[in-house]
């Protein structure tokens, strides 16, 4: 196997050869949140500095940051966030009942413990959340496991600061799998066989001979492995890092993960079943950090540029990444909150004296947004301008583990 080149990283949490975390991590966790919040206070907000503090080891570190460095992750106006859904979402949706369903089998993704009318509460929201975003995007489809990435939304920011999230995520990182079919996502999946190609040779060709494909990786893909990690702080730690990162990285890091497996897989019969058996399970043990690290060398080292010479990958454009430049650059000129509250207070001051005055990551506009963003206020714009098979018995493998959580996706692959 290729040792693949390491780039010095300003960590910011320091952690030895196996993960744990040394005398000077406190240390370094104070001077990475001194970095983040003169990030968040720079005019403009220093976007630069914070993907790397998403991608570094910690990641974000608490809940409270990943509320404040999410959406300018995604140039997301925190005074600019959509009002709660009416019952009418619900009015006629041809989503309705299979995002129910979804949702009523995702109670393992809430926390243990939590109260179950709380948990009732939220699930409701859940539903309205997915479906808000689809009303929004009639172009978009809704598919199995988005409800995945939607649950990590919603525990971490709130139901108004999720469908904004969702709703850009679903227009660029997720946008390959919104399609009305499953080509879209079997191109991304065809990137990971080339990735363990230029890494590993001997891996790849092991794979090949097992016909095991790449079906095994699916749930990890389109739901940012939020369906598979039990844990949720490791949930939340990928997504740090996806936020920050090029669409196609959830594709690097299951490269990165069967690399890290390479000896698991060669002793493994070379079997189709056998092989999917073991890579479809996803160790909860994993040394994420090493694994996060990797991948964006990864990714450095071979970009999706470089694999998409090859044959398999040359058919299809994806949306997700030929947008992704642009999406980047409309990063780049967020003001800070401070500044951004401090327009719309005194911008809604000339339309009410009694204006409702937003604070914190549930802020809202006056009833009219026409009201603020009428007024033609160039700064305040800028802000908010903008994501295998054989027979028998190996069929049976595969299917099991597809069936789990979404039958219909696994039938287009077919």
């Amino acid at each position: 196997m290729k040792r693949l080149k390491r780039k010095k990283q300003n960590a910011g949490v320091g952690v030895n050869g196996n993960g744990s975390v040394t005398r000077d991590a406190d240390c370094g966790r104070k001077q990475k949140l001194a970095e983040i919040h003169q990030a968040l206070i720079s005019d403009p907000v220093d976007i630069e500095s914070l993907r790397r503090a998403a991608a570094s080891n910690g990641g974000l570190l608490t809940d409270e940051l990943r509320r404040k460095v999410w959406p300018k992750l995604l140039n997301i106006n925190v005074y600019d966030l959509p009002h709660k859904p009416g019952q009418d979402v619900r009015e006629n949706h041809k989503d309705y009942n299979q995002v129910v369903l979804d949702v009523r089998r995702s109670m393992k993704r809430f926390p243990k413990g939590m109260p179950a009318s709380e948990r009732a509460v939220l699930q409701q929201q859940l539903i309205d959340i997915i479906l808000e975003v689809l009303k929004r995007t009639p172009q978009l489809h809704y598919y199995q496991g988005y409800h995945d990435v939607a649950v990590t939304l919603l525990l971490v920011v709130g139901e108004r600061m999720a469908i904004a999230m969702l709703d850009t995520l679903s227009n660029h990182h997720l946008r390959d799998f919104m399609d009305p079919t499953m080509d879209s996502t079997k191109h991304i999946l065809n990137y990971l066989m080339p990735i363990l190609e230029q890494v590993d040779t001997e891996l790849h060709d092991f794979m090949i001979r097992a016909e095991v494909g790449t079906i095994f990786a699916l749930s990890w893909l389109i739901t940012w492995y939020g369906h598979v990690l039990s844990d949720f702080k490791h949930t939340m730690r990928l997504y740090d890092f996806f936020l920050a990162s090029h669409p196609l990285m959830p594709i690097y890091l299951a490269a990165t993960i069967v690399l890290h497996r390479e000896k698991e897989v060669k002793k493994t019969e070379c079997d189709m079943a056998m092989v999917h058996h073991l890579l479809s399970r996803i160790p909860q043990d994993l040394p994420y950090e090493l694994l996060i690290g990797r991948a964006q060398d990864l990714l450095d080292q071979y970009p999706p540029s470089l694999l998409a010479k090859r044959a398999a990958l040359q058919p299809r454009k994806s949306l997700s990444i030929s947008t992704f430049q642009a999406f980047q650059f409309s990063t780049l000129h967020q003001r800070p909150d401070s500044v951004l509250q401090g327009l719309t207070k005194a911008q809604g001051s000339t339309h009410s004296r009694h204006a409702y005055r937003p604070s914190g990551q549930e802020a809202a506009l006056p009833r009219d947004r026409g009201q603020l963003w009428g007024t033609g206020n160039r700064m305040v714009k800028m802000a908010v301008w903008g994501l295998s098979a054989t027979l028998g018995a190996a069929v049976f493998a595969v299917a099991q583990t597809a069936l789990d959580w979404g039958p219909e996706a696994l039938l287009q692959l077919f």
